[in-house]
């Protein structure tokens, strides 16, 4: 499988910065998912919070997920802050350094019908900048029909900000400021979306609006998301989401290199 160094990163790069989005072909090794498969595997069923729930959903079929692994779990923290994860999303950024900010697993069983609704991760990140991603890592095959992400294409440059979500249900989260997410289906036919296997991933702006549909196949489908910040980020909270702890400590504006050490943020480890 290639490695970011291999690839030609002209387009990549391109797509980006111009659609919001961008997929990578086979550059995760089979190593590396069968690490991530297997931290997954060995989560207790509490780190999953029943996601369908929040939209009323009481099918035997879930859509679970936790959030931040990697602070609990070496595993995700090592893969996400050495190797070809952050080097890619680095080159992607343009960025000369990068720190993570968040993980995600993210599971929905076969024949969940849970959708995730529009919404952007900007509204949930404490932190502002242009340089700031999430990239979306299957570990197992994701057609769109399983529910791998779309995305609205220039989204994230339209100059809007938007309220986050409870992601299954389009209702805002209490206290929170900025544009409703916009009243469109899942499947609206201008946005864009790749059919992915295993070794494949995405990389989206923080500001682009994203979806994804149930999963409506036979098989599961387990995602890993991980959030970064680059170079130009800094700390910005925002009214009304979830705070993380000492962010409201910081005085807003400063860089995020600055403010890491006191946050317990890791900056990864690049080439």
């Amino acid at each position: 499988m290639a490695s970011p160094s291999d690839l030609d990163f002209a387009d990549i790069v391109s797509a980006f910065w111009t659609d919001g989005c961008c997929v990578l072909r086979s550059v995760v090794e089979d190593p590396t998912i069968g690490i991530v498969r297997n931290a997954v595997a060995d989560m207790a069923g509490s780190d999953l919070a029943d996601l369908g729930a929040l939209a009323g959903d009481t099918a035997p079929s879930k859509f679970r997920a936790g959030v931040d692994q990697w602070r609990s779990d070496a595993r995700f923290l090592s893969l996400a802050t050495h190797g070809v994860l952050p080097t890619a999303a680095a080159a992607v950024l343009r960025s000369e350094r990068l720190w993570l900010y968040e993980d995600s697993v993210l599971v929905k069983d076969a024949g969940s019908a849970v959708a995730t609704r529009w919404h952007t991760d900007d509204g949930y990140f404490h932190v502002d900048g242009t340089q700031l991603a999430t990239m979306w890592v299957p570990l197992d095959p994701a057609p769109l029909a399983a529910g791998a992400l779309r995305f609205l294409p220039g989204s994230h440059a339209d100059g809007h900000r938007y309220r986050p979500t409870l992601f299954v249900i389009d209702e805002a989260i209490p206290g929170t400021i900025g544009d409703q997410p916009p009243d469109l289906a899942i499947d609206d036919p201008s946005a864009i979306g790749y059919d992915l296997d295993v070794g494949d991933l995405t990389i989206h702006h923080a500001r682009t609006l994203h979806a994804a549909s149930g999963n409506s196949t036979t098989t599961h489908r387990r995602a890993w998301s991980i959030r970064y910040c680059g170079d130009d980020a800094v700390i910005r909270q925002k009214p009304g989401a979830p705070m993380k702890p000492g962010f409201e400590d910081i005085e807003p504006g400063t860089p995020i290199g600055i403010a890491a050490a006191r946050l317990g943020l890791i900056e990864a480890t690049l080439g």
